[in-house]
């Protein structure tokens, strides 16, 4: 009976599995810097991006290197109407330098477009109202009527253009130069990259930081929030939550290397 009893005990011992080592070396096929999440911090965007061209000229081999955004444009912070025409305008002059990625509040964002009375809601409690009072326009809540929602979604439209909202809708949701992968939020650590699904790379998976991948890619992303950036067993987080720390973080990614400032 006693035997029984321990044996018992010991079946109900969760099994846990360490975590998989990850040697592989950062290997993109050329330097590139990303950014990121914006939040609507144009202060900082701008800071950082004359620091990379400083950056760029004090250091040789990442003369030519592109830009890449991770997404989180808008939200929270004071300026993303400002912060989304400087994107715009630099992805639309230099589009072999700019590289924006889709994120998860660009899709809440263009949510709120789309059906205003099922998902808009959801955009103005994490953020939306800090976009709308951006583009001059205020007066909604998430608890107002949906003709209200439904006029000021339209407002939103007409604030936007037609020209930034394709942009914003036709914005990759990855990006890849070696064995370095760009996505927002993440990847499942269980797929092949090319067998992602876009959702996952836009709102996360919830093994990501978790489970190593097991097929030596990187991945640099954003959308969590981490008190310093990393880079640790296949991932390089650059979210460190600028809307509320002002601390904008930007990597540069070399061969073998990372560098944040």
């Amino acid at each position: 009976m006693v035997f029984r009893r321990l044996l018992s005990s010991f079946r109900r011992i969760p099994t846990v599995l360490p975590e998989l080592p990850f040697s592989a070396v950062i290997d993109p096929d050329e330097p590139f810097y990303v950014v990121g999440d914006i939040h609507g911090c144009l202060d900082a965007l701008v800071e950082k991006l004359d620091l990379i061209e400083q950056h760029q000229n004090e250091n040789p081999v990442m003369s030519e290197a592109i830009v890449v955004l991770i997404g989180d444009y808008v939200d929270r912070g004071p300026k993303s109407a400002q912060v989304l025409d400087l994107l715009y305008e630099r992805c639309l002059s230099n589009p072999d330098k700019c590289i924006c990625i889709f994120g998860n509040h660009e899709q809440m964002m263009l949510d709120f477009i789309d059906d205003p009375a099922g998902k808009g809601r959801r955009w103005l409690r994490f953020g939306g109202l800090d976009t709308l009072a951006s583009y001059g326009l205020g007066g909604v809540t998430e608890k107002s009527d949906l003709e209200d929602l439904v006029e000021m979604s339209m407002d939103l439209e007409t604030a936007l253009g037609p020209e930034k909202q394709i942009w914003l809708r036709e914005m990759p949701k990855i990006w890849r130069s070696g064995n370095v992968v760009c996505v927002h939020a993440g990847l499942d650590p269980n797929k092949s990259i090319e067998a992602q699904k876009p959702s996952t790379m836009v709102w996360g998976h919830p093994d990501f930081e978790k489970q190593t991948r097991d097929d030596e890619n990187w991945v640099v992303h954003g959308h969590t929030i981490v008190p310093h950036p990393m880079s640790h067993s296949g991932r390089i987080a650059t979210d460190t939550g600028a809307y509320k720390t002002d601390s904008l973080t930007v990597a540069a990614v070399q061969k073998r290397k990372v560098s944040f400032f």
